[in-house]
């Protein structure tokens, strides 16, 4: 059968070569205006990363991807030679007696070194972002070898091509590595743990092999030739059949066949309509060519038919996580596809959708009648894990997991407004979820519905944790939602109302919001699942002064008490400024990850560390940028909502909002210019479009379209399913041309430039 893929224009399974255009942004669904003045190889050119010096470890150097297979570019240690590690997703063993981080962790793939000749004294390297490739030359004092590398978008193939000059010589060597967790290198195997066997080695037909048999059955494979000057290498993983010499051996083979001129052209075509899907300016040169980098990472990380990424992404290294983390790592990952127009990514709603029996396993058998749910890590291909704690239970205790990773699903949802996705997945998943949460539900001697001790995501235990509290709210609000919109008139909808109305209140105190009842936020805590009513599920919002007088307060507690502070906590803060309103203290929080001067900082290459490497922290602060120029909760879209002074002008083009809209704005000298929407589902369609003055609604060809004020700002348009309207000044119907704006803040390239 041909592999499957998630159609972005329909939500279902699609085939093959078609899938394959729907995700390159070639579909009718994806056919919306792009920037009319943009020179897009131009301006992508100076979003690249460069290399003048070589990289000395992963979070210096270039990175490629597939969404499964996945190779970084560095120095070899301790030799002079350049090190390509060969990794894919879809590696993993599968003996879940030992947990996630051993028994179904991420296993290791192997090296490709490029050897040469001579010493190495420099390199001259560019990722060129619009082509997904990796160019430049390697010198040393024999010559020089010119390098080009891509792994295909869809063929899943290392292309490397690399011409010598003078006395250099061309050498590539494949090191396989032992299929054992990557956490092998700071801890002993668990007891009774029995190594994978050693790998073998073949050639079939000008084909090397290395296969890497597992004990629990299944087999990994590595297929590699070098024809004329290009180097073709494939990875194949296959549980519990032993599939994969033959997947990897006919997928080298065929590349060969093809030959890099042609893979080249349609690897290019692919990556060329991807970003064309949206389009983002800002005048911070450093922050937005952070940002296309993001969009890089992510397309190169994960495709909807892919794994859920794990912590590092295809790109595994030794790790301390070698799974997949559901308590915020996957959540963070995958946010920023919902803005920028790339639904075609989504491999959480797909997992969710493909996993529901594994789910409902998750739980005890006591529960598997009405409840599911997912532990703080699993593997990337079952979701299936240890029984998921109950309050009270010795261990993690984090109930709430599936709810929050629902909530990704919700907002693909909510950003396609395809039902299916809707009705077959997130209901019924939801609808489980809740259930557990209601089996642990008492009533206080307040009336109040409570919730026994839970585990506040590495904090503590407390009862009433808001982590948990906040869950439930918001997944009561969309199971009863869903159940009038759909009208399933669903038994237990007025259980959901009386828990939705005696739940007690979040617990606060004179700092804030607190971690649960009797448990304040008094020590430095790098999550903010204590917050998450605030950001991401917006339930409660600067919509009162109390509001956001308490909003203010708690934030600015928890970053008050410092040390265990991460990346992610200053773009969490970041995104819940730009909530306030607030974006130069938003843009003041988002830089701190940037500051070279706080512990984990953003790396070079725009990777993350956390003494192990992971992805999810750079991916979210593209999520916080996104905050800051367009938000779209509560039915409204927010246009350049948290702006700050430092960026007086900014542009949007197909900027994908809640209601399934497409927005496009420009901003010039601190002020909206105008607003362009286009419904593709026929919403509601209410703006806080920011323009001072006296504002005019009209159809790009001028003529007026109906709309209305409502209060604070906000107007609704009366708009239908593929129409459009322009939101401007009074009077003529302004240019509409999109482009890059000035860049005011200048910043090197990422990389190492010097």
């Amino acid at each position: 059968m041909p592999k499957q893929s998630w159609d972005v224009s329909r939500r279902g399974f699609i085939a093959g070569t078609a899938a394959a255009a729907t995700v390159a942004g070639t579909g009718s669904a994806a056919q919306a205006a792009v920037p009319a003045a943009l020179d897009w190889p131009a301006f992508m050119a100076k979003q690249d990363l460069i290399w003048k010096k070589l990289p000395n470890d992963w979070w210096q150097g270039p990175f490629l991807g597939d969404g499964r297979l996945g190779t970084m570019v560095y120095k070899q240690p301790g030799k002079n030679q350049i090190r390509f590690t060969t990794q894919h997703a879809e590696v993993q063993d599968y003996r879940p007696q030992f947990g996630s981080a051993w028994g179904v962790c991420r296993l290791p793939v192997g090296q490709l070194t490029l050897e040469p000749a001579g010493t190495i004294s420099g390199v001259d390297w560019r990722l060129d972002l619009w082509n997904a490739e990796l160019t430049g030359t390697v010198t040393t004092n024999k010559g020089t070898l010119r390098l080009r590398a891509f792994i295909h978008t869809t063929q899943s193939v290392l292309v490397a091509t690399v011409t010598a000059t003078g006395t250099e010589q061309v050498k590539w060597v494949f090191h396989e590595e032992k299929a054992i967790s990557p956490k092998s290198a700071s801890e002993s195997p668990p007891s009774g743990y029995t190594e994978n066997p050693a790998p073998t080695k073949k050639t079939t037909a000008n084909v090397n092999l290395v296969v890497q048999p597992l004990v629990a059955d299944g087999q990994t494979a590595t297929a590699y030739r070098k024809a004329g000057d290009t180097l073709y290498l494939s990875v194949a993983h296959s549980f519990p059949d032993k599939t994969a010499e033959a997947t990897a051996r006919t997928t080298v083979e065929n590349a060969v066949s093809t030959g890099e001129a042609a893979l080249r052209t349609s690897h290019r075509a692919w990556w060329n309509a991807y970003y064309q899907k949206s389009f983002l300016s800002i005048p911070d040169q450093r922050l937005q060519a952070f940002h296309w980098a993001q969009l890089y990472k992510i397309a190169s990380g994960t495709r909807a038919d892919a794994p859920v990424m794990a912590t590092c992404g295809p790109w595994l290294e030794k790790t301390g996580w070698p799974a997949v983390w559901w308590n915020l790592n996957v959540q963070l990952e995958y946010w920023l596809i919902h803005g920028s127009n790339h639904l075609e990514l989504d491999a959480i709603s797909k997992t969710l959708h493909d996993n529901t029996a594994n789910l409902i396993k998750n739980v005890r058998p006591e529960y598997q009648s009405d409840s599911a749910g997912v532990g703080r890590s699993t593997d990337r291909r079952t979701i299936k894990g240890s029984y998921v704690q109950r309050p009270g239970d010795s261990g993690s205790g984090e109930v709430g997991n599936l709810a929050w990773t629902l909530h990704n699903a919700w907002l693909s949802y909510r950003h396609s407004m395809d039902e299916t996705l809707l009705r077959d997945t997130i209901f019924p998943l939801l609808r489980r979820s809740t259930n557990y949460y209601l089996r642990f539900l008492k009533t206080g001697s307040d009336n109040k519905l409570h919730l026994p001790q839970t585990l506040s995501p590495e904090y503590g235990l407390a009862p009433d944790a808001n982590y948990d509290l906040s869950l439930l709210r918001w997944s009561l609000e969309v199971l009863l939602d869903t159940n009038t919109k759909l009208g399933l008139n669903d038994p237990l909808a007025s259980k959901w109302r009386q828990v939705q109305r005696d739940l007690v209140p979040y617990p606060v105190d004179s700092t804030g919001y607190m971690i649960g009842t009797g448990v304040p936020y008094e020590k430095s805590h790098r999550h903010y699942s204590h917050l998450l009513m605030v950001y991401p599920l917006y339930l409660v919002t600067p919509d009162t002064t109390a509001n956001r007088t308490l909003i203010e307060k708690s934030v600015k507690h928890w970053h008050s008490i410092q040390g265990a502070h991460r990346g992610y906590s200053y773009t969490g803060a970041a995104s819940m400024f730009a909530l306030l309103g607030n974006g130069n203290e938003a843009l003041t929080y988002l830089l701190k990850f940037f500051d070279t001067s706080t512990r984990y900082p953003a790396t070079e290459n725009t990777m993350y560390k956390e003494g192990s490497p992971v992805v999810e922290t750079s991916l979210s602060a593209s999520q916080s940028i996104h905050d800051m120029l367009c938000q779209s909760w509560g039915g409204v879209i927010r246009v350049f909502p948290a702006v700050p002074d430092k960026w007086p002008a900014a542009a949007l083009d197909n900027f994908l909002t809640q209601g399934a809209f497409l927005l496009s704005a420009v901003r010039k000298g601190g002020k909206t210019s105008w607003v362009k929407i286009t419904s593709q589902a026929g919403e509601p369609c209410k703006v806080k479009h920011g323009i001072g003055g006296d504002i005019a609604v009209s159809a790009s060809d001028g003529t007026p379209v109906t709309w209305r004020n409502l209060t604070d700002g906000v107007i609704e348009i009366d708009l239908g399913k593929d129409a459009a309207a322009v939101v401007h000044p009074k009077g003529a119907l302004p240019d509409l041309t999109v482009d890059e704006v000035p860049i005011t803040i200048p910043g090197k390239p990422w990389g190492l430039p010097a």
